[in-house]
C-alpha cells in the first residue's frame, strides 16, 4: 500500500513498482495494482478518512509512507505508523529537488515511526527505485 499527502509522487512511483505507464490523474478511489495499492491522498490529509484507510491496510502486505522532499510538508501524526500491523517503509520521493530538505525528511519519517531504512528515490531521475523493488519484492524470502 502506498500512502502520501497529494502530489507527493504516489501514482508516479506505483507505476514504477507496477511496471506500467498509466496517466497520472487524481482520483478519490483506491487503485488495486498489480503489486500495489494505491491510496488518495484525501486519505492522509482528512483524518476523517483514517478509518477507510485502516480498513484498506487489511489487503496490504507492507506500507510505503511517502515524503516529499520537494515540499516536507508535515500531514502525518506522530508515531501514525502504528497503527499498521504489517511493516512500514518510509520513501523519500523527489530526491532530486530541495536537497537540503532531506533532514527534515528523515526526522518526519522517524517521527510517523517508518523504521530504517528510508528509501530515497526520483523516479524521474531513475534513482532508487531498484533498490527500492528488491526491498520490497525480496522480503518474504527474509
Amino acid at each position: 500500500m502506498v500512502i502520501g499527502r497529494t502530489a507527493c509522487g504516489k501514482t508516479t512511483l506505483v507505476n514504477a513498482l507496477n511496471e506500467e505507464d498509466k496517466p497520472i490523474r487524481k482520483t478519490q478511489n483506491l487503485i488495486y495494482g498489480k503489486n500495489t495499492i494505491d491510496v488518495p491522498g484525501a486519505y492522509i490529509e482528512n483524518t476523517w478518512m483514517y478509518k477507510y484507510l485502516i480498513s484498506a491496510m487489511q489487503d496490504a502486505s507492507q506500507v510505503l509512507i511517502l515524503v516529499d522532499q520537494s515540499k516536507p510538508a508535515e500531514v502525518y501524526s506522530p508515531g501514525f505508523a502504528k497503527v499498521f500491523r504489517c511493516p512500514v517503509i518510509g520513501v523519500i520521493t523527489k530526491a532530486d529537488i530541495m536537497p537540503g530538505n532531506e533532514a527534515k525528511c528523515i526526522q518526519q519519517l522517524k517521527e510517523i515511526g517508518a523504521a530504517d531504512p528510508y528509501f530515497k528515490i526520483s523516479v524521474q531521475q531513475g534513482v532508487g527505485i531498484s533498490a527500492l523493488k528488491e526491498y520490497l519484492f525480496n522480503q518474504k524470502a527474509r
